[in-house]
């Protein structure tokens, strides 16, 4: 079987697509082979930032000959519709085969497509793939009507097998297919033919060309180390700028340089993220100091004076670079220094959060009052939270992180820290974005978990409050990260908070924000009462008596809206937290019977609940339990609505007449005695494992049992046994919800 080598040549890729190019390349060529009758046996793509390459082996010389039978028309049926079937088939009627069946006579037409060359569908495909290749980016060049990322310059396509190379004959707006490339730009730019694969990957290594995009991202990151190493350093790991240098360079020559010493003071992120942003380099750090005191840059070539001109270049530019960051420090320190966080608060109130929702001066005052709130429940201090909360977002006024958006909080901690602030503030700047994604570390200092929940839950409110709430996949605002993040802050943190009250509290202020329409004392007034009873209801009804018989109308509106808002805000936290469970294999019908049980906006009461019960029901006994359950309960619906009556008075041992039923009261007296306290002291393992134990007499007395006996008397204790069985595992968990 013959293998296929293709290669693209064009000026340079950007790095970022290389990656998903060479993906594309692949999937679109192997998939129109496949489709046009060509297996092979293996196919990878490599690439260079001037080069797609795909390498295709075991393929089929030819496309098999392919037969097809279609059933027509009745014999005698008319004469137009057989002519459309035989327009559709290709054939005459001379060619249809009559066959008898159980309907009579019908007239069959077998198809037969012959097989095809492979060197005429690889041609095929390939000019289709290149005319209509995704790239995100694409431009013209020259006359031609082509689209590419950059200007293509020649296409290399041939089959090998035992007789040698052969060239698919393919031309693409004036480019020819050959057997030629080109090596390295400036140390070895003359083309020259391959015949296979191994042959051009070899002469592309002669050539200065490392093809695998993996085997140069080892030699840099391998040469990078053994340099700092020898120099008693070490280079920051960064994979993705580790992967994207791979894709700039065909030939990596690893240097290392010296950065200039009156740049060594600046804060190590901040040269860090200078140096990769703007010159794609690695930096190297003193282990014993944890400064950045090198870099390292990778060449594309080799040159006489082994990098010297080109190091020098790169310091030169460097230091510009790095001036200039140096100038926002130093300006950014003397502001903290002489005048506080203040003068950047307050710059905050001219910079739009969102048209809806007003400035990032007036988000920070809410996100203030939510820190005070939650503190307590945190182990937070209310005063350290609140001022830790009202500086949060100043260093987003500062000039560093103007020119460098992703170093925003970091930041913060370390012009708290020049503004004599305390600790805990300066902490909480840095940590009340994360966590930023599932792996990210979650904060558990007290002040910076108080903050980072008041951000998040502050965006949530506010975004609900204004219906731009996430839709299928789009989620422009982050808000699934934002409610992972709370859900994480709580669970890993093991806080016991309930979220209904601080959605309501925090729907209030930006209703009230957005309304405007009435009194900041009736809104001061409501959210004490949020505060002190919990309950939206009691509270505005409070307040209501309290602002007497003519309440603005925006108040009022309050009522129906706030409950609403947090019920659906509260459901999509659940749709979240199943999603995150999903990971420990905590199925979705389980949450959803711990979900309707009380305190369900605790949520890490809800999963530890979801934890017992899912560790129960995936035991013997507790599956059984289920089933024993959903017949109590469903022969209890039938009666009760027969009857008319609920059955939930007490049955009384005095009328069982079976010892399985007598067995049946003494399991149930003994479980309930358990369950309680175990409920009360949310020792849910404990309860549930009493609840389990249930199985055994359940399941006995319904093979011994009729409940739906003659005698009414009997009928009626039994049905009332059932309803003790079906109050008792449900004041675990809502059984019901559980499928199966």
């Amino acid at each position: 079987m013959p293998d296929l080598l293709i290669e693209l040549f064009s000026e340079e890729i950007p790095a970022r697509m290389q990656t998903r190019a060479g993906e594309d390349l692949k999937k679109r060529i192997t998939d129109g082979l496949v489709e046009a009758g060509l297996t092979y046996a293996g196919a990878a793509a490599l690439t260079t930032p001037r080069r797609l390459t795909l390498a295709v082996e075991g393929l089929l010389a030819e496309s098999p000959t392919v037969r097809d039978e279609r059933k027509g028309p009745k014999v005698g049926a008319p004469d137009k519709a057989i002519e459309g079937f035989l327009r559709g088939a290709g054939l005459t009627r001379d060619q249809l085969e009559e066959r008898e069946t159980p309907k009579g006579s019908v007239y069959f037409a077998t198809i037969e497509k012959p097989g095809r060359p492979a060197a005429e569908i690889v041609a095929e495909v390939l000019e289709a793939t290149i005319r209509d290749f995704p790239w995100p980016k694409s431009m013209r060049w020259g006359s031609g009507a082509m689209r590419w990322v950059r200007p293509l310059h020649s296409i290399l396509c041939i089959l090998s097998d035992e007789t040698g190379a052969h060239i698919m004959p393919l031309e693409v707006e004036g480019i020819t297919s050959g057997d030629t490339t080109e090596g390295h730009r400036f140390m070895a730019p003359k083309r020259f033919a391959v015949s296979s694969f191994e042959d051009y990957a070899t002469k592309l290594k002669r050539a200065f060309v490392v093809l695998s995009p993996d085997e140069r991202a080892e030699h840099i990151w391998n040469d990078a180390k053994n340099m700092a190493f020898a120099a008693g350093l070490e280079v920051v790991e960064d994979r993705g700028l580790l992967a994207e240098v791979a894709g700039l360079v065909e030939w990596p020559v690893v240097l290392m340089g010296q950065i200039d010493e009156e740049f060594l003071d600046l804060p190590p992120e901040v040269l860090q993220t200078s140096m990769k942003e703007h010159q794609k380099f690695f930096s190297v750090r003193n282990p014993k100091t944890g400064r950045i005191e090198r870099f390292i840059t990778v060449a594309n070539r080799e040159t006489a004076d082994n990098g010297a001109t080109i190091l020098a270049g790169n310091q030169k530019v460097l230091s510009a670079r790095l001036a200039d960051a140096k100038f926002f420090w130093e300006n950014d320190l003397r502001i903290v220094k002489s005048d506080g966080f203040e003068p950047w608060v307050s710059r905050l109130e001219n910079v739009t959060f969102h048209a809806k929702l007003g400035s990032q001066g007036e988000r920070v005052s809410r996100i203030a009052a939510l820190a005070y709130e939650l503190a307590p429940a945190v182990g937070a201090d209310r005063e350290l939270s609140m001022m830790a909360a009202q500086g949060c977002k100043a260093d987003l006024s500062s000039e560093m992180v103007f020119e460098f958006p992703e170093l925003q909080g970091l930041m913060g901690r370390y012009y708290a820290a020049a503004a004599d602030l305390p600790e805990a503030v300066g902490l909480a700047s840095e940590e009340h974005y994360s966590p930023l994604g599932p792996s990210d570390s979650v904060p558990n200092a007290p002040v910076s978990i108080a903050v980072a929940l008041a951000d998040k839950l502050d965006t949530l409110t506010g975004f609900w409050a204004i219906d731009e709430k996430p839709t299928g996949s789009k989620d422009p605002f982050a808000l699934r990260r934002a409610a992972l993040g709370v859900t994480r802050l709580i669970l890993e943190n093991d806080l016991r908070l309930r979220l209904d009250r601080f959605f309501d509290s925090q729907f209030v202020r930006i209703e009230s924000g957005i309304n405007g329409n009435f009194s900041a004392e009736s809104v001061e007034d409501l959210l004490e009462e949020i505060a002190e009873h919990g309950v939206f209801g009691a509270a505005f009804q409070a307040v209501k008596v309290k602002i007497g018989d003519t309440p603005p109308a925006g108040f009022l509106e309050l009522e129906q809206k706030v409950p609403d808002a947090s019920d659906d805000l509260l459901s999509f936290f659940h749709d979240r937290l199943k999603v995150f469970l999903r990971d420990e294999g905590i199925r979705h019908d389980v949450i959803d019977a711990c979900i309707a049980m009380e305190g369900n906006d605790d949520l890490n009461l809800l999963v530890k609940r979801a934890r017992a019960l899912n560790a129960v029901i995936a035991t013997e006994d507790g599956e059984n339990l289920v089933q024993g359950f959903k017949r109590a309960n469903n022969i209890l619906a039938q009666a009760e609505e027969k009857d008319g009556v609920e059955y939930s008075y007490g049955a009384d041992v005095k009328f069982a007449e079976t010892e399985s039923e007598k067995a049946l009261f003494a399991a149930l007296d003994a479980a309930q005695a358990k369950i309680d306290p175990a409920q009360k002291a949310e020792d849910f393992p404990a309860a549930m494992a009493a609840m389990a134990a249930l199985r055994g007499p359940v399941d006995a007395f319904f093979e011994d049992v009729q409940v739906n006996t003659d005698n009414d008397i009997l009928r009626r204790n039994r049905l009332n046994l059932l309803s003790q069985i079906r109050q008792i595992c449900s004041s675990v968990a809502d059984l019901t919800k559980i499928e199966g």
